[in-house]
């Protein structure tokens, strides 16, 4: 198990350099996957250091359990979504932290494993099965919204989540096929694709927006990003850091936009002669740009390509100002 999911982790030297893990950190590795940044936290932090490692998906959490075995009960593996964050550190009566990670996406295991069915790939689409689901303990695939979403639904789906051309033509395609028989594999799906000829021309494979709309959609990634960052932002210790790596625009700029608002103070729209919110600034961001993999990353692991990191520190709000003074 453990060798499947063995990666060079993305952007790592750059990762533990914005975290600034030191010994005996209390650190939440929210995406543990295959365990690498996971295992350079624990370097990092010994000799007491405690990591507190979550996953939705369990087979990516039986691999970190095997590749971090040597560290014993300086790691808690949680199987949970790093949305439920603030409910998994009640329960391990840990308020308060040193630093997040949040490593986003999917990984290469879970691209390449034909029965999670992620991805397409030449001579494997007709026993690629259309699942999609981080979590396989949950209920939804992406077969399930294929044959229940209707046209609309889909449209908005692809359209919002895959940013395709031509979303409405598929859409309707879509609904068109499953009446004379259900979409069940890859191939299945690649095929209307086809017929309905939409986002040629464009850098990537139509498909390869198809899926990341689906796989966005069955794992409500971006609701859940949403509510991850503001409860690691609220577990985090003043001085202390979130860093999150993402690997395409709808996910990197809901983080860039989510810290922005974290970084602000007054939220209340511009009209109001008065603040009414009381929000405060909670964090500090650290990166003005997004920071990308070098040259030689991106030869050694082309699938690093599309990764952009960002980090932000928590800063003690100044709670003891009125609401119309912090404007």
């Amino acid at each position: 198990m453990a060798s499947h999911f063995a990666h060079r982790p993305v952007l790592l030297t750059e990762s533990l350099t914005f975290l600034d893990p030191q010994p005996g950190a209390v650190i939440v590795d929210g995406t543990v996957g295959g365990g690498g940044h996971a295992a350079a936290i624990l370097e990092r932090t010994a000799p007491d250091g405690w990591l507190i490692a979550l996953d939705r998906d369990p087979e990516a959490l039986a691999a970190a359990r095997d590749r971090l075995a040597a560290f014993g009960a300086r790691v808690s593996f949680v199987h949970a979504s790093f949305r439920a964050l603030a409910a998994v550190l009640e329960r391990l009566d840990a308020p308060r932290v040193d630093g997040v990670i949040l490593d986003l996406g999917v990984s290469s295991w879970q691209l390449d494993a034909t029965s999670r069915g992620f991805a397409f790939a030449a001579g494997r689409a007709a026993e690629t099965r259309l699942d999609m689901r981080m979590d396989p303990t949950e209920a939804t695939t992406a077969a399930d919204l294929l044959a229940t979403l209707d046209a609309a639904e889909l449209e908005r789906c692809l359209r919002e989540y895959g940013e395709l051309p031509g979303a409405r033509r598929l859409a309707r395609a879509i609904v068109e096929t499953r009446r004379r028989a259900p979409l069940v594999t890859a191939a299945d799906l690649l095929a209307v694709i086809e017929r309905a000829g939409v986002g040629h021309g464009r850098r990537h494979h139509p498909a390869t927006l198809v899926f990341q709309a689906l796989r966005i959609a069955v794992n409500d990634e971006l609701e859940a990003l949403r509510e991850g960052l503001g409860a690691a932002v609220s577990a985090l210790r003043p001085g202390r850091r979130v860093v999150v790596l993402a690997y395409h625009s709808l996910e990197d700029g809901l983080v860039k936009h989510r810290l922005r608002e974290e970084a602000r103070g007054c939220i209340c729209p511009p009209r109001l002669p008065v603040c009414t919110c009381g929000h405060t600034a909670r964090v500090r961001v650290l990166t003005r740009r997004p920071v990308r993999p070098g040259a030689l990353e991106v030869h050694d692991n082309p699938r690093a390509r599309s990764a952009r990191l960002r980090a932000a520190e928590r800063i003690e709000a100044d709670r003891t100002r009125p609401a119309a003074e912090a404007a």
